[in-house]
This record gives structure tokens, sequence and C-alpha cells, in this order.
């Protein structure tokens, strides 16, 4: 199990650096490039066993908040012209800050119930 939760830190902290390279375009790119940038390196601490427990925990919160912050008024899905483009938006800005959040509580669980 330790090597299997190793991999999945570096795999997400793999995939939370690619969600920072496509904000570039994002219509406030500097918010969302921190955001999954502080999701990559707390993933990749914790493969390397050195992201505090408490950390990951209290990023999953703030992820969690941020998603209910963001999620939008209308949901209209992620797809580009199936809906209002600010809805759309939103949708997929919360549902990144979801996954994070998904992604530091496991961690984080794992990390407190000795199983890494």
């Amino acid at each position: 199990m330790k090597i299997v939760l190793k991999v999945l830190g570096i795999i997400f902290g793999v995939l939370f650096i690619f969600g920072a390279i496509v904000q570039y375009n994002d219509p406030d790119p500097i918010l969302w490039i921190i955001i999954y940038t502080i999701a990559s390196i707390a993933s990749f601490g914790y493969a390397a066993n050195k992201t505090p427990k408490m950390v990951l925990l209290v990023l999953g919160t703030l992820f969690l908040i941020g998603f209910f912050s963001a999620y939008p008024e209308t949901f209209e899905g992620f797809e580009i012209g199936k809906g209002d483009i600010k809805n759309v938006e939103e949708a997929r800005e919360a549902y990144g800050l979801l996954l994070m959040a998904i992604v530091m509580f496991l961690f984080g669980g794992f990390s407190f119930l000795g199983k890494k």
C-alpha cells in the first residue's frame, strides 16, 4: 500500500502541474497557477513523506471551501458552447478545487491512519 500511495502522490503532483500550466489563458491565471502549484507541491511532498498530515487536511478543507465558493449559480456543464461561459468556467474551477480537496483528504487520512 505504501508504494501505491507514493505513486499516487507523484501522479497527482504531475497532474496538478499540468493543471497549473493550462491556466495561462484563464481570466485570473496567477490565482489558479498558485492554487494548482500548492496542490502539486503538497502531493509531491506526500510522496516524499515530507508534507505534514495537518497541512494536507487544512489544504483539503480550504479547497473544499473554495469548491462551494466557486460553484456556479447554475451548473451548465464543462463544455464551451453548451451554456453560459461564466457558469462553465466557474464549474471547471469548482470541480478542480473539489478534486484537489479529495486528494488532500485522501493523503491526509492515510497519513493519520499510518498507512503510508
